[in-house]
Parts: C-alpha cells; structure tokens; sequence
C-alpha cells in the first residue's frame, strides 16, 4: 500500500486479518500477498465505501454469462450510460456519456437494462452490514457511503481498519459482489483514499502525507470543484492542487472570497464535516448546463419536463420523496438563484414535481437567456405508498399511470411509454 521505512511499520492481510508489525513481502499466516501497510493503519477511523461498477457488477453476478463481456447498463441509443463494468472502461466508456458515443467506442458492449428495484434492494443489505460496524453511516448514494468508526474497537475487538476488511469480505461471501474502501483522517481524504485503489481495493491516508499525496493531483480531485471552476482556476494557472499549495492563503481569499480559504484548506488535507447519519437525506436533484443560452419558454418547459423525469427516477431509485420542489437557474451572465415551493404531500412522482415547478419557471421565462436549468425536491422522507390528495382529485389517478409507465420503461425500454409532451420532444430531436 504506502511503502515506509519504519521496520516497525503496521501491516494487516486482507485474506485472513492477520496483523503485525514490520515489513513481510507475504503474509506470515496465510501466505497472502494482500497486505496493506501504512503508519497509523489502526489509527484511522473515517472510511469511503464505494461499491465497484454497482449495476454492472449486480449483472454480471446474476448473469454468469456476461462475466468476460463489456457490460453497459443505461437506456437505448437515445439515453445515456448509468454505469458500465471496467471492461467496458477499458474502451473509453464513462457514466453520463450518450449512448450512441458508448457503443461507438465499444460495438461489442451488452447493454443492459437498469433494473432499480434489484440495485436498490442489493444497496440496503451492504448499508446495514455498514451499520453493524458503527452507527455513524452517511449514504452519499444508492452504492456509496461514509462511516465514522471512532470508538468501535472495544466493540469489535479490533481496529477500524480490521472491521473494514471484514466488511469487504462479508460483502463478497454472501453478495457476491466487491467494494472499494479509503480510510483516512477525514471525509475529503478517505473519498480520495477510494479513489486511488479500484476496483476490490483498500487504501490508507492521513492528514499528514496528505499535502505530498495531493501536490500532483489535478484540482478537479478537489470535491465541489466543478467543470467551470476548473476553467476558472485554470485561467489563472492553477491545475494542480500543488499549484493551490504554492499561494498564500490571503492571496486565494482575495481572489475567490470564502471559497480561497476552502481551497487552501482542501490543497492541505484539511476537511471539517462530520459523518452525517441523516447526510443523504437532503435533496435529490438533476441540472444541465446548455451548450446554447435558452430563452424561449416552450423549450425551457420541455426542458423541465425531462429534469423533472430524472429527479423522480433518481427519488425512486433510493426510494425517498420530497415534501419541497426547488428550481435552480443561472443566467447568461452566470447569475444564479433558486425559486421553492412547499407541497401538500411528498413526492417523487415527475408529473407532481414539473407541476409544481411550471409555474415558478413561468414567472422566470419573461425573455432572460440561462445557461442552467435544475429542479429537485427536499426534506426528504422515505418513500410511501401514494394516497388521495383531496386538493387535487387525480393526482392518484396520474401516480398510477406514471407507476405503470415507469414499469413498461424498465420492461421495454426509455422510449415504450411517452406522454404527449415526452413524445413531442422526441419527435423534435429526431428531426434536429
């Protein structure tokens, strides 16, 4: 893992837990040469749990067949790729990219698709085996987690780092499937650390390497730095994180404010957010950035639609809803702000969430040009069962017919069940 010096230096086998101390090219017990070894192992107690090529792997597991093949899991030629296993990233294929680049770059490639019932189900069984080891678990997504382990030793007879590999194995023996696990000081570094040994990896990194480990690392490494702040950073020559290191902290502060000092903060390792059990309980949303400034209302609208379409798979997919709808846009002149409204029910059903969004974007779309459009919904619960709304008479009738579509898309595809608007927008981009 993290070579040292130090003969003293502490070392765990992944295969049968063993742990000593000192230098051994195998493992003393078993033989293994997976060993992982790093100064304060068994003093790190903040992990990043990452599932490895979650959906893909799920299909290949209940689909023996497809082991050797590149797996693509995501909707038709029109849609987009949700995940794809890492023989398929061998060619080049990414999640978000366009179908029809995918197999483009991979004519071979098994697309598969989703089903989110079967993800979800699978994601709940690995979180309460992460529960079992400590409480303090912050879902970032259906296959992705943080855990603070601080005080569990006594409680497993064993160090954060063993009970991690435990969990690893557990995972494949009884699931059959793999996970990738950083421990580090912090949340920052241990989504770094998962980063860094994938798939079925394990790797270990503390606050004080981290300024050495990150100096080469682009600053994109930097959660929250996005594609536009990229460009930004770039623009004034800073690419890597080194780069971030070399400027004083009142220079970054004078440059870009509050976010100078975050910055300076991340370029050094240094990361203050808590794990959050209830973290993953604050919004679920879908954005995107034109390549051309709209303004025309009608194609905002449409645009609406399909956000709206997303944000209710991805609420149905972690099996939450939302009792506030929020739209988000960014004008031409990068001017953001966000418009709410409060619902009667939660929801996470499209057709509630463009009804409640139409309007604000209504009040907004009076000839201004956006470069962004997003909507989500908030103060999330679990998912019920859907109820009358005696506001609205058929709202119930309406959730059936979206449950009934959402079915026949996962059965036949993205395109075997549009509404009028839906099939409008296709028929608009096949001749475009």
């Amino acid at each position: 893992m993290i070579a040292g010096s130090n003969g003293n230096l502490p070392v765990a086998c992944r295969d049968c837990l063993a742990a000593w101390e000192g230098i051994r090219p195998r493992c003393r017990t078993c033989g293994s040469v997976r060993l992982v070894s790093h100064p304060k192992l068994f003093d790190l107690t903040v992990a990043h749990i990452d599932c490895d090529a979650f959906y893909a792997t799920i299909e290949k597991r209940d689909r023996p067949e497809l082991m050797a093949a590149p797996v693509i899991v995501g909707g038709g030629k029109r849609g987009v790729v949700s995940t794809c296993c890492y023989v398929a990233r061998t060619y080049g294929v990414r999640s978000a990219m366009p179908m029809f680049k995918a197999l483009k770059l991979c004519p071979d490639a098994v697309v598969v698709r989703p089903r989110m019932d079967v993800y979800v189900a699978e994601g709940r069984r690995i979180r309460e085996m992460m529960q079992r080891l400590t409480p303090l678990v912050e879902p970032v997504s259906i296959d992705e987690a943080y855990l603070d382990l601080s005080g569990t030793d006594a409680l497993h007879g064993a160090p954060p780092a063993i009970s991690l590999m435990k969990l690893q194995k557990a995972v494949e023996a009884e699931l059959r499937l793999t996970i990738s696990v950083g421990l580090a000081s912090n949340k920052f570094l241990a989504k770094t650390a998962s980063e860094a040994d994938k798939p079925r990896g394990f790797f270990a990194l503390s606050i004080d390497e981290a300024p050495h480990y990150l100096s080469d690392k682009s600053v994109r490494v930097i959660g929250g730095v996005g594609p536009q702040f990229e460009k930004k950073l770039n623009g004034d020559g800073i690419r890597t994180v080194g780069d971030v290191q070399k400027i004083d902290v009142k220079t970054l502060v004078k440059r870009y404010g509050e976010t100078g000092l975050w910055l300076h903060n991340c370029s050094l390792g240094r990361h203050e957010r808590k794990v959050d059990p209830d973290g993953e309980r604050k919004s679920v949303s879908s954005e995107t950035t034109f390549n051309e400034d709209v303004s025309d209302p009608r194609t905002l609208e449409d645009i609406l639609w399909r956000l709206s379409e997303r944000t209710a798979d991805r609420a149905k997919g972690s099996g939450v809803e939302g009792r506030v709808v929020t739209l988000k846009l960014k004008t031409h002149d990068f001017k953001s702000f966000t418009r709410r409204v409060s619902l009667n029910e939660a929801t996470q059903l499209a057709q509630v969430i463009f009804r409640a969004a139409k309007p604000m974007l209504a009040r907004e779309a009076v000839g201004q040009r956006y470069r962004l459009l997003g909507v989500g919904i908030s103060e999330l619960v679990d998912a019920k069962a859907d109820a009358m709304d005696l506001a609205d008479p058929k709202a119930l009738k309406r959730a059936k017919a979206e449950r009934a579509s959402d079915k026949a898309r996962e059965k036949f595809g993205g395109d075997a069940v549009m509404t009028g608007r839906g099939a409008r927008i296709q028929k608009a981009r096949e001749k475009g």
